[in-house]
């Protein structure tokens, strides 16, 4: 390529000499803008967009940005890239209601689960009809134990309320969205904007329900966990019930789990990474073991593990228990 040069005439007359280095005719379909990227050298596609934002980022150092918001940048920078199924709570610790639930059923789900808002579906979870807030089932109750006209200085008898009926005939039931797993994080946080729902249930291929996203497990994506006054301080994961015996969340994590017991499970030697005890569990039986089962492998010596509750997918509470190790045979 050869150098090149063009002329303008400015608006007092005078003309100019403008040097482009190259072929400046422009390519089909491309816009000034990315003509102006090019020249100045900056990248042009999305994802090289993003990785200079990052690199500037890292750049920018202490003096730029705190850890923090260097961490919530990043975070958004990759929100496209993460999928609706990353976040879901799945299916297996969804807590729903059914349609015909009465009212004073709903009251207690809702005390025990400490949600705001739970999906409703009809016989099964697979027939999900919208979700019920609590905030509409308390106005609901004030309003039939409201005596006076004005609420500003009206009377409250609760008894008043009909806590026998069904959830199905209060029309308290408000829409809930339906998205595949595979949809960005980032397109179901503009569609819960635009329909202002901050409910969507996951569905499978065949229109089963596989999880359930709320607007706040996107936003934790980019801030973190969120905590409000209601959520209870975090438990330990594993707990001494007895002595050498112990009641663990199958997700708690190995190395808590060893520091609980004091046991050594850098031993099992497996080919495959895990992190949770329910993990290692299900990779030495190579299995979901069952409810009621006692699980032992040579891999584990000296312990038991009791499966106390679990699904046809993954374990959810094991108890732990020290066991005398097999007599060696005399030689």
């Amino acid at each position: 390529m050869t150098d090149a040069h063009s002329q303008s005439t400015g608006a007092t007359g005078e003309t100019k000499t403008v040097e482009a280095r190259g072929d400046v005719s422009p390519k089909s379909g491309e816009s000034w803008l990315d003509r102006l990227r090019a020249a100045v050298g900056w990248k042009s596609s999305p994802t090289d967009l993003r990785e200079n934002l990052e690199t500037a980022l890292e750049e920018a150092g202490e003096g730029g940005f705190s850890a923090e918001e260097r961490e919530m940048i990043r975070n958004i920078l990759h929100l496209g890239e993460t999928r609706v199924d990353d976040v879901m709570v799945s299916r297996s610790d969804i807590e729903g209601i059914d349609e015909e639930t009465t009212l004073e059923r709903v009251l207690f789900a809702f005390m025990i689960s400490g949600h705001s808002r739970m999906p409703v579906y009809r016989e099964s979870l697979d027939e999900a009809i919208g979700m019920v807030h609590i905030r509409d089932l308390m106005t609901h109750l004030a309003r039939a134990g409201q005596i006076g006209d004005d609420p500003e200085t009206a009377s409250l008898d609760l008894s008043r309320a009909d806590l026998s009926v069904r959830l199905a005939a209060t029309g308290l039931v408000r829409p809930v969205l339906f998205v595949p797993g595979s949809m960005p994080a980032s397109d179901l946080l503009a569609r819960m904007q635009t329909n202002r729902i901050q409910m969507a249930l996951v569905i499978d291929e065949y229109g089963g329900v596989d999880g359930l996203v709320s607007l706040e497990d996107i936003v934790e994506t980019v801030v973190g966990d969120i905590e409000d006054e209601h959520d209870e301080g975090e438990t330990p994961d594993v707990v001494a019930a007895e002595p050498d015996r112990w009641l663990a969340d199958a997700r708690a994590e190995l190395d808590e789990t060893a520091e609980a017991l004091d046991y050594d499970f850098s031993g099992v030697g497996l080919d495959e990474e895990v992190e949770t005890i329910g993990g290692l569990v299900v990779a030495l039986a190579g299995r979901v073991p069952e409810v009621g089962e006692t699980f032992v492998s040579e891999r584990l010596p000296g312990l038991a593990v009791e499966i106390l509750d679990a699904d046809n997918r993954r374990l959810k509470r094991l108890g732990l228990r020290r066991v005398a190790p097999e007599p060696s045979e005399a030689t």
